[in-house]
């Protein structure tokens, strides 16, 4: 079993660019993979790809509530993943906990308020 993400893509409205970005690299693992100036970037890890676009004057996403969910990700070991971003400063909002409906599932913010689950499927991996 890996830590591997399954293919997935999102584009995301931020607020600071640089900070997201940043984010995503150093806590998440992400790697560039295109920057269009101040305005986009495209980052990927595995077979997740985020496309992120300077959205300054929009709602912040911290002010959407429950909307500020972007994505629903899963993994075949949740737990070596959350040890992962646990090392690397990820913000983890809920710990991987077991869910009636058969996941084990892990909450995960960005520095703006967005938010996204990852999972894995009971039974699999740790």
């Amino acid at each position: 079993m890996t830590t591997e993400l399954r293919t997935y893509a999102f584009v995301l409205a931020v607020p600071d660019l640089p900070k997201a970005a940043a984010y995503f690299q150093s806590a998440l693992g992400f790697k560039t993979d295109w920057v269009d100036g101040d305005n986009w970037h495209t980052l990927s890890r595995d077979g997740v790809r985020v496309m992120m676009g300077h959205c300054p004057d929009q709602i912040p996403p911290e002010d959407l509530g429950d909307h500020n969910f972007f994505g629903y990700m899963h993994v075949d070991d949740v737990n070596a993943l959350y040890a992962e971003w646990s090392k690397t400063g990820a913000i983890i909002r809920k710990p991987p906990a077991d869910k009636p409906w058969g996941l084990r599932e892990m909450a995960v913010g960005l520095p703006d308020g967005h938010r996204f689950m990852v999972a894995q499927v009971l039974g699999r991996a740790s």
